[in-house]
């Protein structure tokens, strides 16, 4: 597999993954009848400070994942490619799609860990969190 092919497909997946990153959301938090509003900004920034630590970087995780995904791709890739006589090409096209995949799912994966642990974080300190 050449090192253009390696670039990418990190680069494809991660483009793939940039729709979700963990800058952008934010939950939804109704103040009305919540004993703890006048916190509310400081716990939220406090609370996005401990997501990002407890999921990971999203752009890291993708990468994690390009990486795994396309090695166990070429391994499976080269054996069927190999009982139809041409492993190399076998190993290329299983690691393109492993390395797509894997990202892929590692990406989404961190962005979702993220969400909860922001919501949960708002939870505990007593603010009525919606989505």
């Amino acid at each position: 597999m050449s090192k253009f092919s390696i670039i990418f497909i990190v680069a494809l997946t991660l483009l793939i993954t940039a729709c979700s990153t963990q800058t952008g959301w934010k939950p939804t938090v109704d103040p009305y009848g919540d004993p703890n509003s006048y916190r509310l900004e400081q716990d939220m920034y406090e609370c996005r400070q401990l997501a990002q630590q407890a999921s990971g970087n999203t752009a890291t995780e993708t990468a994690k994942g390009t990486a795994i995904g396309a090695l166990l791709g070429a391994a499976a890739g080269a054996a069927l490619g190999a009982a139809t006589g041409d492993p190399g090409k076998g190993a290329a096209i299983g690691a393109t799609i492993g390395g797509f995949g894997g990202g892929t799912k590692q990406g989404f994966g961190a962005e979702e860990s993220f969400e909860r642990a922001y919501k949960n974080c708002l939870r505990h300190r007593g603010h009525y969190v919606i989505n």
